[in-house]
């Protein structure tokens, strides 16, 4: 390897990049946290001046910060935003001129993975998306033949190491890719980031891996830091369930956000607290411990053993999970090792080897708050010794590398992933509209579903929430049908609702349908029942049980009360990056949109906002919002529908009426 150049200036490096490539620019960046905002900015402003340099940038999940909003969103957002990811931060100006559809017309930004939600008004963004398993994404940047690669770094104190810490996902796989095919290997550029967590392992490479590296100097923007979201009563029915599907000495790969948090939570207390975890299960389903997919897959004792991680994504949830000692199963590269530890016939000289040598987290890249990086940043030497980032053809599926020695690692497999809507006959909708447009991204989804039909012990689990509002109307979402599928009803396997636990792997058309009703929200099991009978998929004389009448939010917030007071089920379960008094302004701002959805609604909702009195239900969140006194007329309106969301949000939200949202 040559000795790589070395730059003081992201423009530096821009005219290095442009001059060492001729024509067409084809540059890949890695996904979230490893993306170089910087020199990405400094090279969109060059190009987007010089028609005569076309840019295609592959890449996925290009982070933004919340916009500005307007009226109380705004009020609420504006001071947030600025506190938590800095005034200085670099947002990405290619995404703010797709969100316009103002790309020029030599500039393309191919993503196959969306920020959620984020560009669904965009036609640039929807026409340029890539639908890919994350796994297919390197062999897809070797067709498009791409010529340079540009990542964010850490570096050793003399900068002679560089770690790909956040993303090891798709850096040497395209690299790889790229070669295989004869075409030159990709120019390679790395900017150092002195907030990024060094991890060692595979992340680690000689500079000279690099064939340029910048180092521009302070001030350095903070790191992008998500949110944590407040989880409400149906995610931590959600949650608790599903931990239930665990068994110890397993292995756990998990998604990310407010389902994922209840998951972890639940699985940490019962580890940490079970008889606490068992009085939540009870108030859920006192005969959960006996259900078959529970008998058959999971368990509700503490972990003995302990689980292994093997997760695309490393999140907040194994942050906690690593601290309370339920992640704590370690790996070896060695097969013949492994399969004696399977199978109990390991000596105490194998058990030594493992403890010393091998690895209880796997992840191919790293996204979460402030606080998880400061966790990465500190680890004791052998907990970072433990957490081995990898290639994402490593994590997503066990045809990368050493098929034999995956099957052994991730014995007792439960994949937990989350999806929009789930279909009767066990199709689930997780990433787009029918219409066609693109919500988020197939990402390792479809990996990790396909991945639990091929190990004999493995289970999927998609997660969903029973029903949906729209519009300030209850809308469900288990469907008969839809008009776009993520995973098809072949690859069915378990579903988690609020309400319970679908197992529906290999089940007939018609016991799927009843399995799928059984966890529908009660409003809506009837209207499902008669689709199916219509369809020829459904006996006429079924009659649904009478416990499922029992499917309904009022149920469920009755349930849970008692635990959401003694504080067994907190709000904000790993931590909140809101303030006490913003956290109940989340809640009360989610209570608003909901109340103000319809026009009639927010007739009804305004009229009630002026006809109350106008006392002060909680002066400190109308300073925080800038209403103390108002003067304007419309602020005076303002401060009087706050007022009013606080007071019915006082003193904890709930989750059916959608007040667990964050309103950032």
């Amino acid at each position: 390897m040559n000795t790589p150049q070395r730059f003081q200036t992201l423009d530096d490096t821009v005219g290095f990049l442009l001059g060492r490539i001729d024509g067409p620019l084809h540059v890949g960046a890695p996904l979230g946290l490893g993306k170089p905002h910087r020199l990405l900015n400094a090279l969109y402003a060059r190009v987007e001046r010089d028609p005569s340099r076309s840019l295609t940038l592959y890449t996925a999940l290009s982070l933004d910060p919340p916009g500005g909003g307007a009226g109380l969103e705004k009020r609420f957002l504006g001071p947030f935003v600025s506190r938590h990811f800095g005034d200085d931060f670099p947002r990405l100006a290619y995404v703010e001129a797709m969100r316009r559809d103002a790309l020029p017309a030599h500039v393309v930004v191919e993503e196959f993975y969306l920020q959620s939600g984020a560009l669904l008004g965009s036609a640039q963004a929807q026409r340029r998306y890539a639908s890919l398993n994350y796994t297919h994404v390197a062999s897809a940047l070797a067709d498009r033949g791409v010529n340079c690669i540009v990542q964010k770094v850490a570096a050793n104190e003399d900068g002679s190491r560089l770690s790909l810490s956040s993303n090891t996902d798709l850096t040497f796989d395209a690299v790889d890719a790229v070669v295989a095919r004869g075409l030159p290997r990709p120019l390679l550029v790395a900017e150092i980031d002195p907030h990024l967590p060094w991890l060692g392992g595979v992340a680690e490479v000689d500079a000279a891996f690099f064939d340029a590296v910048v180092a521009p100097p302070p001030p350095h923007p903070r790191l992008f830091g998500l949110p944590r979201q407040p989880v409400g009563d149906a995610d931590y029915a959600i949650g608790f369930y599903a931990s239930a599907l665990v068994r110890d000495g397993g292995t756990l790969q998990i998604g990310i956000g407010a389902l994922a948090d209840a998951l972890c939570h639940a699985l940490a207390l019962r580890h940490a607290d079970n008889a606490a975890y068992r009085r939540v299960l009870a108030a859920l389903d006192p005969a959960l411990e006996s259900h078959p997919a529970v008998r058959a897959c999971g368990g509700l004792a503490p972990f003995e053993q302990g689980l292994y991680g093997c997760s695309e994504m490393i999140n907040e949830g194994f942050r906690r999970l690593v601290e309370v000692g339920v992640i704590r199963r370690k790996v070896v590269d060695k097969a013949a090792l492994m399969q004696r530890m399977n199978d109990g016939s390991a000596s105490a000289l194998d058990r030594d080897l493992v403890e010393r040598d091998g690895e209880f987290l796997h992840g191919a890249f790293y996204l979460g708050s402030p606080e998880f990086y400061d966790w990465l940043r500190e680890l004791d030497d052998d907990t970072r010794r433990g957490i081995g980032m990898k290639r994402v053809s490593e994590v997503n599926e066990l045809y990368g590398l050493d098929e034999g020695l995956e099957r052994l690692q991730r014995r007792d497999a439960r994949f937990f992933n989350s999806c929009m809507m789930a279909t009767a006959l066990g199709a689930a909708v997780s990433d787009g509209l029918e219409d066609g447009r693109v919500v988020s991204g197939v990402g390792g989804q479809y990996n990790f579903v396909a991945m639990a039909h091929a190990l004999a012990d493995g289970r999927s689990a998609l997660l969903l929430r029973a029903t949906r509002d729209a519009a300030g109307k209850a809308e469900s979402n288990i469907r008969w049908s839809y008009g776009h599928t993520t995973i098809p009803r072949h690859l069915r396997d378990l579903y988690v609702t609020e309400y319970g636990i679908a197992d529906v792997r290999g089940l007939v058309d018609e016991d799927c349908v009843i399995a799928m009703a059984g966890v529908a929200d009660a409003r809506f099991q009837a209207g499902l029942l008669d689709r199916a009978r219509a369809a020829g998929k459904l006996r006429g004389d079924f009659s649904a049980p009478q416990g499922w009448r029992h499917n309904t939010p009022r149920r469920l917030r009755a349930a849970l009360a008692p635990l959401r007071a003694d504080g067994t089920l907190p709000d904000y379960p790993l931590g909140s990056d809101f303030t006490a008094v913003e956290q109940r302004l989340v809640g009360a701002l989610a209570w608003l949109r909901s109340a103000t959805s319809t026009p009639v609604s927010k007739l009804r909702t305004v009229a009630r906002a002026l006809l109350r009195s106008d006392q002060e239900v909680d002066a400190e969140a109308l300073e925080r919002m800038d209403l103390a006194r108002p003067r304007a007329a419309g602020a005076r309106i303002e401060r009087r529908l706050l007022a009013l969301a606080l007071a019915q949000t006082a003193p904890r939200q709930s989750a059916d009426d959608d007040s667990s949202r964050t309103a950032a």
